[in-house]
């Protein structure tokens, strides 16, 4: 893989095949490709059964790489799932055994779930790709991409994210209920278990890829286009707390990954007009009032793109 074009070939290649297994909206998996080739991770709200698990998975293998799932319970230790240095059997001696992090695809089930120790664990490990067990440091692989999951619906045990939390997902997906027909299909399909695929690319292609996006160029008009957006959140009568420079940072990252899916060695405004939601909108507090009124953050940030232009 030695261009964008090539790397557009590749990963749609990859979308069309999950799609013979996840019946959601089309622009789902190149999302998540997005925000793996950007080096990001992507929050997943939705009611359950509507295939969140499943697209992980057939993510994970088609992606060429190792896969685990993490459900996400009150009671449930940061040891869990960074893993333990356990001593031997006569006590002379100890070793790290490693947890379910240790992988390149995590699917991390209702991540609210999980008490403030543990979703600081996991936080660390989503920033800086570590975990730090008993004073040591150990580098999670590459690439190491999460796939959180929470239910908006159930709030009853629940550990809402904090904002420095939620900020560290690049991407937020919210899965609704599938169509008539695509529900029909699922129904269909399911009667047997589904052939798994085989990998479309290796572990070793997502690193050049990731590299490849990294010289996706972004013009300064472009750059000032994405600050004027950010900014604009910052002044919005309804949010509390709008959007930070990270959001920017991040909004620039997803569109040169985007660009590069597109086939393109340039980001271009309507790759930032189609992120914008799905970058922005999970980084801003509403208002007491705004909430009550059931405004969203999503039509805040599509209320933006619409008002904000693009200077030379």
């Amino acid at each position: 893989m030695k261009n964008p074009n090539e790397l557009s070939i590749v990963f749609n290649s990859i979308h069309t095949k999950l799609s013979q297994y996840f019946f959601g909206p089309s622009w789902i998996p190149a999302l998540l490709s997005t925000s793996l080739l950007a080096g990001g991770h992507v929050l997943l709200e939705g009611v359950p059964g509507v295939a969140k698990t499943t697209l992980a998975k057939y993510y994970s293998i088609l992606s060429g790489c190792n896969f685990k799932r993490i459900q996400f319970t009150p009671d449930l230790m940061p040891s869990d799932i960074t893993g333990a240095v356990v001593p031997s059997p006569d006590f002379q001696s100890s070793r790290f055994i490693p947890g379910p992090l240790f992988t390149q695809v995590l699917l991390a089930d209702e991540i609210n779930r999980a008490p403030a120790k543990t979703q600081a664990a996991l936080l660390e490990a989503l920033e800086e790709r570590t975990i730090t067990v008993e004073g040591n440091t150990y580098r999670l692989e590459k690439p190491f991409f999460v796939l959180a999951t929470q239910n908006p619906q159930e709030l009853a045990g629940t550990f809402p994210l904090p904002e420095a939390a939620v900020d560290r997902f690049l991407i937020r997906i919210k899965l609704s209920y599938p169509d008539m027909d695509q529900e029909l299909r699922m129904m269909f399909i399911h009667h047997k278990d589904p052939e798994l695929p085989s990998a479309e690319i290796s572990v070793s292609d997502i690193i050049d890829a990731q590299k490849i996006v990294e010289n996706i160029r972004v013009s300064e008009p472009l750059m000032k286009y994405i600050l004027s957006l950010v900014r604009w959140t910052r002044r919005h009568t309804h949010v509390e707390l709008g959007a930070s420079p990270r959001a920017a940072i991040s909004l620039v990252r997803a569109a040169k990954a985007f660009a590069a899916l597109s086939g393109r060695d340039y980001a271009i405004p309507d790759d930032i007009k189609f992120l914008a939601p799905y970058v922005l909108s999970h980084r801003l507090r509403l208002t007491y009032e705004a909430e009550m009124a059931g405004t969203i953050a999503s039509s805040i940030i599509e209320n933006a793109v619409d008002k904000t232009e693009l200077l030379a």
